[in-house]
């Protein structure tokens, strides 16, 4: 049987690998909000996102940063025999918030002695210097390795404005450059199945995250929350969701052309519980998971099988 680091470069086995043991990412809720919502650059968010601004799994924000990881590794330590941790600020835009409040919650953060990292989620829209430079400063002084999340979604501007995401592709190419040049680490969030995108998105998605250097990327499939823009749009059926054959195909294709030195953090997403019209085809995500790994080893494919248009491909047998 092929094993799944031969297929792609799971995150987990990467942790496991650079830790030396088992490593948990413990969510992070801080009362905030975006400027895709507060009218600095929009008003009502994404198309597809719910009130709770993708933090449908984290602890209450109205808890202290220190409580929230304290009662989160102690669930988890036992729940899965884990003893070393990283501090995920997920919900929101973490770096939308003032930065001296930036700065008080990583350091609350950075005191925790389980913690080997720190991810922070935010917009290619949102990540300023000075965020960056203190982010620099803790990985310096803490030895804490710090990774920046971008939600990307997708590569197609055209998608982009459909979706209301309140920024282009030059948002994100200038995020992820200027967050490299401070030695942070950066991981891409995309949507492999809007409803807007087809397979020529799907490969250039890897080949701009591999163009960029991207250290690791979350691949999404799109849930539909009731009372959302897409929402509506959904029960009205002006939008429709490919079948999950046709999303296993876009995952495979899109390995297929990332740099195989990526980390992939995630296949497919969850979707939060109650109010969600369409999410992962009534399919567990572990079994869709399995279901993209043994497709794999069924066509005999692998991660970066196709990454072969970067350094001046067409001189490849020519010069």
């Amino acid at each position: 049987m092929v094993e799944t680091h031969d297929l792609y470069r799971d995150y987990a086995g990467y942790l496991r690998r650079k830790y030396g043991e088992k490593v948990y990412k413990l969510p992070v809720n801080l009362a905030g909000t975006c400027p895709n919502r507060d009218g600095t650059v929009g008003v009502g968010g994404c198309v597809f996102c719910d009130e709770k601004g993708a933090g449908f799994e984290c602890l209450s924000g109205a808890l202290s940063v220190e409580e929230q990881l304290e009662r989160n590794m102690a669930f988890f330590s036992k729940r899965f025999n884990v003893d070393k941790f990283i501090a995920y600020f997920q919900a929101f835009t973490n770096t939308y918030l003032p930065l001296e409040e930036f700065k008080e919650n990583i350091l609350a953060a950075g005191r925790q002695e389980k913690l080997v990292g720190i991810a922070v989620s935010t917009r290619p829209d949102c990540v300023g210097d000075g965020y960056l430079a203190f982010l620099q400063e803790i990985a310096e002084k803490t030895g804490l390795d710090i990774t920046v999340e971008l939600g990307l979604q997708t590569v197609n501007y055209h998608t982009l404005k459909k979706i209301n995401r309140g920024h282009t592709l030059a948002e994100f190419v200038d995020a992820v450059l200027r967050t490299k040049r401070y030695g942070l680490d950066v991981c891409a969030h995309v949507i492999l199945n809007l409803p807007w995108d087809d397979e020529t998105d799907v490969s250039e998605n890897a080949k701009i995250l591999s163009a960029l250097e991207v250290d690791a990327v979350k691949l999404h499939s799109l849930y539909v929350v009731r009372d959302t823009v897409l929402g509506d749009m959904y029960e009205r059926g002006e939008v429709n969701v490919i079948s999950l054959s046709e999303y296993i195909d876009r995952v495979i294709l899109f390995l297929e052309h990332v740099d195989p030195r990526m980390v992939i953090q995630r296949l497919i997403g969850k979707g939060p519980q109650g109010q969600l019209l369409f999410c992962n085809w009534n399919t567990s995500w572990w079994k869709i998971k399995n279901m993209i790994e043994a497709e794999m080893t069924k066509r005999n494919t692998y991660q970066g099988k196709r990454f072969d248009y970067l350094y001046g491909s067409a001189l490849k047998g020519v010069r």
